[in-house]
């Protein structure tokens, strides 16, 4: 099969697209033809080297990943040849172990996380993961959109239901609000009946937040201290929760946004640099730091049918070739990407 490989870390020249051996069904395996692979900014840490942790090279990029069956390994009984399937973002987890038999997949002690760990990714043809990992698509929704509901809803989902309690009223500041996993916290946030403000540096993006459900817009300049303009909109309180989908480089105006007793919520880091901080300036104010990573099987499939219920859309920016994976990771790391790119090798 074609695939794109990476066999060094370095910049979009290390993406090589090249063939590798088809996969082959073990005992537990559904082999995919991959219709769509969401390109995420975690592919982008991974292709350069700032994510290390988990990462076996020479390795396939790609974690968001749709398409149909086309083989099952002989353990598999949920899935058949020619079903429409998405994955979660792993291809392994051990089924055993704590974290796995309380519904913390995403944690497991052996995990095998797509798009990291060897030649198990989407940017190919063909890609073989465990059947604990996959869910069925409803025909209700494309498989374009079905690719990136588990990195984009799935891990919002679980940061704004399970791990941050969203409730009613709450105002709720989505940084990043321009990405994919931006776009999706501020429909579901929505959804939950919070007031919700954007963050974003792109005026190019501030209308389509609008249009997406966010109440407020703040638009700054990279580097700005956005804190005042968000203090200004909450007459000085501040926000109950920050979805925070950057990380780091958004550190301080992040905490000087936060009201008595807020809650932050970490999903996204876009580097691989530390904050010091003094932790006084978090207790003092009772701010609970709190973190959301993946999705589980169970939250994919929640967020499957309020796709195909049309209470949310996955934002699918552009479609390219899979040959055309340099150009995506460029885009993505220029920031000019409003919602997700998607590859699609199959087509």
């Amino acid at each position: 099969m074609k695939a794109m490989v990476v066999d060094g870390p370095g910049g979009v020249d290390v993406l090589q697209y090249r063939d590798v051996p088809d996969p082959v069904a073990a005992a537990k395996d559904v082999v995919i033809r991959v219709d769509s692979c969401g390109v995420c900014y975690h592919d982008i840490v991974t292709r350069n080297g700032t994510l290390k942790a988990g990462v076996k090279m020479p390795v396939i990029l790609g974690h968001e990943i749709a398409g149909t069956v086309v083989d099952v390994g002989s353990g598999v009984r949920g899935f058949k040849p020619g079903d429409r399937v998405a994955t979660v973002q792993r291809y392994h987890i051990c089924g055993s172990c704590a974290h796995c038999r309380t519904g913390h997949e995403p944690l497991c002690d052996d995990r095998k996380f797509l798009g990291d760990w060897g030649l198990v990714g989407g940017y190919a043809q063909f890609v073989a993961v465990e059947d604990d990992n996959v869910a069925l698509v409803p025909d209700e929704v494309p498989l374009d959109q079905a690719a990136i509901t588990a990195c984009t809803l799935g891990t919002v989902w679980n940061a704004m239901r399970d791990v941050g309690n969203i409730k009613i009223g709450e105002t709720v500041l989505v940084t990043g609000s321009g990405g994919g996993l931006g776009m999706a916290s501020i429909q579901l946030a929505r959804l939950q009946g919070a007031r919700v403000i954007a963050q974003t540096t792109s005026k190019a993006k501030a209308e389509r937040l609008t249009e997406l459900g966010a109440h407020e817009v703040v638009v700054h300049e990279r580097g700005e201290d956005f804190s005042r303009q968000v203090k200004a909109l909450t007459k000085g309180r501040g926000v109950d929760v920050v979805v925070d989908n950057v990380g780091n480089l958004l550190f301080d105006p992040i905490r000087k946004s936060l009201a008595i007793r807020g809650r932050w919520i970490l999903i996204g880091q876009l580097t691989g640099d530390f904050v010091p901080f003094n932790p006084a300036q978090l207790f003092l104010k009772g701010i609970s730091m709190l973190s959301a990573t993946s999705t589980t099987r169970d939250q994919l499939v929640h967020c499957l049918d309020l796709v195909a219920a049309g209470g949310v859309t996955p934002i699918v920016s552009d479609r390219l070739p899979l040959t055309e994976a340099r150009e995506a990771h460029r885009r993505v790391e220029a920031g000019t990407v409003a919602g997700r790119l998607v590859l699609q090798p199959a087509h």
